[in-house]
């Protein structure tokens, strides 16, 4: 099943089956993801003018959702095998499943990068991090992170704090640079993945109390 967004031109692009400027980089981030860090992908909806090109008008999340009826590209494929399958889904957005490899800890980008900037001073290890055009930082850490959020954050005494700061697990899909997210512009890199923090991302205990206070600091 094909995927199609934009103009008739963009239409008649993939219908021919020629080229287009990105159709490259995004296999080969697909590639990439999979075959040097470990990471399934799944292709994703775009949005253009507000519409998702899922199809459903009542969409809760244009450009923000993996495709419905688009497999999974899992981790160890190569280059031929991720072009192979992103060639059934031109424009796709690249989306990889939380809860496997990773979870992402969430906290707004501000408050983000200056965690990044303090957890780095202090030598800490540290994962992936990425920026959305939504304003939103997601730090990767080990899998099953999500779900010690709160009793992390009891013992840290930040559960009784309203923190900007949120867990993502199992069941939910961040989009990956260099993909466009909800129409809105490019998720891009903070800190771009490397062989060890891609394949071992750290614990969230030893981000957290760092997130934890810089987030609390940024609403004061």
């Amino acid at each position: 099943m094909g995927f199609t967004i934009g103009s008739s031109r963009t239409m008649r692009d993939i219908r021919t089956g020629t080229r287009r400027r990105g159709r490259s980089s995004e296999c080969t981030a697909v590639a990439e993801y999979t075959g040097l860090w470990g990471w399934d992908v799944v292709p994703g909806a775009r949005a253009a003018a507000g519409a998702c090109s899922c199809g459903r008008t009542d969409c809760t999340a244009p450009g923000a959702h993996p495709l419905d009826f688009a497999p999974t590209i899992r981790a160890g494929a190569t280059l031929d095998e991720a072009t192979g399958t992103w060639a059934g889904f031109p424009g796709a957005a690249v989306m990889l499943p939380v809860g496997r490899a990773f979870d992402v800890i969430e906290v707004a980008e501000a408050a983000g990068r200056r965690a990044l900037v303090r957890l780095e001073r202090m030598g800490l290890p540290l994962g992936p991090v990425a920026a959305t055009p939504e304003g939103r930082a997601h730090f990767f850490v080990s899998p099953g992170s999500a779900a010690e959020l709160p009793r992390l954050l009891y013992r840290m005494g930040w559960d009784d704090a309203s923190l900007d700061l949120h867990g993502l697990g199992r069941g939910t899909f961040v989009t990956a640079p260099p993909s466009d997210r909800a129409g809105l512009g490019p998720v891009r890199w903070l800190r771009a993945p490397a062989l060890d923090s891609a394949t071992n991302p750290p614990q969230a205990r030893l981000l957290l109390g760092t997130l934890a206070y810089v987030a609390h600091r940024s609403r004061v």
